[in-house]
């Protein structure tokens, strides 16, 4: 299955810069109030037509960032539980990451920092619910929220950065809920698009 043929997931592959930028920007305008933009979080949620075991192992596998967030892509393995993945939106930038999962409680973090993998300190946290408990229906329900770092508003590490690089992750905050909605989406249309079809929520190559 190719996911970038999948109604409505948008990638750094098939959803150009550019559209996402303006697509960005018409949410922020028009869905999130500017206070809570520039507040200290950011939480959004959706619901999954997949069973919340399967949503969890999808999240849970590093792997998977590749596919449904949109710009991180190249993986590599640092050490032990670090890996290192190339974030098209800072160009060259290197953003470490490492997961940290609880199976019976379905949260799953994501520890990560552009440039350096000493100090992670911009984390993701996601926690998936059988939406049966909370919307009498089957699925998952995921909830997404990120916390605003006082290094997303002044770089710690400005001599690490690659050359050439005009971007600060934490310039794009204010878009962050924007983002991370096509994100969220991207991660709904895979998961339910797999699972309808009878295929493995984590494939065992990921492009």
């Amino acid at each position: 299955m190719d996911i970038n043929q999948i109604t409505n997931v948008r990638r750094f592959e098939n959803f150009p810069k550019d559209d996402m930028n303006a697509l960005a920007l018409d949410m922020t305008h028009a869905v999130y109030p500017h206070d809570e933009i520039y507040g200290p979080t950011c939480s959004l949620e959706e619901y999954v037509d997949c069973p919340p075991d399967e949503v969890f192992k999808y999240l849970a596998d590093v792997r998977t960032l590749a596919e449904w967030t949109y710009s991180l892509r190249d993986i590599e393995h640092v050490k032990d539980d670090l890996y290192v993945f190339t974030d098209k939106i800072g160009g060259k930038t290197k953003c470490f990451t490492k997961v940290e999962s609880n199976a019976q409680a379905r949260t799953v973090d994501f520890h990560c920092s552009w440039d350096q993998g000493d100090h992670l300190w911009m984390i993701y946290l996601m926690r998936v619910i059988p939406a049966q408990l909370v919307l009498n229906k089957p699925g998952s329900v995921v909830l997404w929220t990120n916390c605003h770092h006082p290094f997303y508003d002044k770089n710690p590490h400005p001599e690490l950065a690659p050359d050439g690089r005009k971007v600060w992750v934490g310039d794009m905050w204010p878009f962050f809920y924007a983002g991370h909605d096509v994100e969220m989406k991207n991660l709904k249309h895979i998961c339910e698009a797999r699972h309808a079809q009878g295929l493995p929520i984590v494939p065992e190559v990921i492009a």
